[in-house]
């Protein structure tokens, strides 16, 4: 028999590329964090849908926004970030909260409550970085598999006609009454298929973005996706990746340190407080499900090199440096508090050490997400 697997292929693991290896490139990934708010019926607007990229973040990081007036006077609002950036102080859930405070977005949420948050990371890399599909017995399908169109700010539609694909793929092995090998027209198929009609347009558009930063990069990466969707070419042929994601941060003296403002607990708040409402929950006394490879790593290394970038990069204030005398900053130790993992493996893709493992917990436990 073949299972079909809806599971994220574990982002530190360096997979087989494809047939041809010269599109193959390491996978690209943003963290996407978001809230659920009920607002004042007076400033609400159904089915109002709006976008922005840049600010709060600088030229040379990517990432965006969104914010959709669903029903009953409720918000959808989220921000993300590329990880791919480079300051070790930045912060992707303060970045968050600071959006939310611009004069274009900060009225929405006059008078109105936050309800729920969450946060996941999101594949990006697309066309030059979806690994092999097939293994035997099963497949990788959906996001899972790395079909999400950036540019176009969606991904339902790839998944859905990649569990087609792989659906069609087993049933045609299992007429020819084969069992536990692969589903090879699946993974030979997909790239003249729909889905790769529509992953190579915008092919670019990330490595350009990355490249160039927001000001140069995404009108390039713009003209090209246009090119490619109206004459079928690129000017630039197929732009890489370059590094993966847990290689790009600069050392902390090569930095500015970036300063967040305090959270006022209205509009803007705190990482304990958000965890709290994504009802995430975990036996306390199962193992811990995020695994270190070497223990000595995040005080030994990442603390002197990029001030411990765990305790930042994380939504929800699962990692930490503790201190025996916090004003003397003597005796430095990493803790984890797994109880607050919201699932969004972050800590696996962007570590700079590669040294943290995210596994499945025990018991089926994790965030609870209401209407999210």
């Amino acid at each position: 028999m073949f299972v079909v697997l809806l599971v994220m292929a574990p982002p530190s693991q360096e997979l087989e590329p494809p047939a041809n290896p010269g599109r193959f490139r390491p996978q690209k990934y943003g963290l996407g964090i978001k809230e659920l708010w009920q607002v004042d019926p007076a400033l609400h607007n159904p089915g109002l849908v709006q976008h922005s990229f840049g600010w709060p973040l600088d030229s040379r990081t990517g990432g965006g926004s969104f914010l959709y007036h669903i029903e009953d006077n409720q918000v959808f609002v989220g921000f993300v970030v590329h990880l791919n950036y480079t300051n070790p102080t930045l912060s992707p859930f303060d970045e968050f909260q600071r959006f939310k405070t611009h004069p274009m977005i900060r009225d929405v949420f006059a008078g109105g409550k936050r309800l729920s948050y969450g946060a996941r990371a999101l594949t990006e890399g697309g066309w030059q970085s979806v690994p092999k599909l097939t293994f035997p017995g099963g497949a990788l399908v959906g996001c899972s598999a790395g079909f999400m169109n950036v540019p176009r700010i969606k991904g339902s539609h790839n998944a859905i006609l990649s569990g087609v694909q792989a659906a069609d793929a087993l049933a045609l092995a299992l007429s020819e009454g084969r069992a536990h090998d692969e589903l090879s027209s699946y993974e030979a198929g997909w790239r003249g298929s729909e889905i790769g009609r529509d992953l190579r347009k915008v092919r670019n558009v990330k490595p350009l973005w990355s490249k160039f930063g927001t000001w140069i990069g995404v009108p390039l990466g713009g003209a090209d996706m246009w090119l490619n969707d109206l004459f079928g070419f690129s000017l630039f042929g197929t732009q890489k990746h370059g590094k993966p994601d847990y290689a790009t941060l600069k050392r902390i003296e090569q930095v500015t340190p970036i300063v967040y403002p305090k959270p006022d607990g209205v509009l803007t708040f705190d990482r304990l407080s958000s965890v709290f409402l994504s009802n995430t929950n975990h036996e306390e006394d199962q193992p811990i499900h995020l695994r270190l490879g070497d223990p000595s790593i995040p005080v030994g290394k990442n603390l002197p090199d990029f001030g411990e970038p765990a305790r930042l990069y994380c939504p929800a204030g699962v990692y930490e440096i503790a201190y025996s005398d916090e004003v003397k900053k003597t005796d430095p130790r990493f803790v984890i508090n797994a109880q607050n993992c919201v699932h969004c493996k972050t800590c696996d893709i962007k570590d700079p050490a590669q040294n943290i493992t995210w596994c499945t917990p025990e018991g089926g436990g994790g965030p609870n997400y209401p209407n999210m």
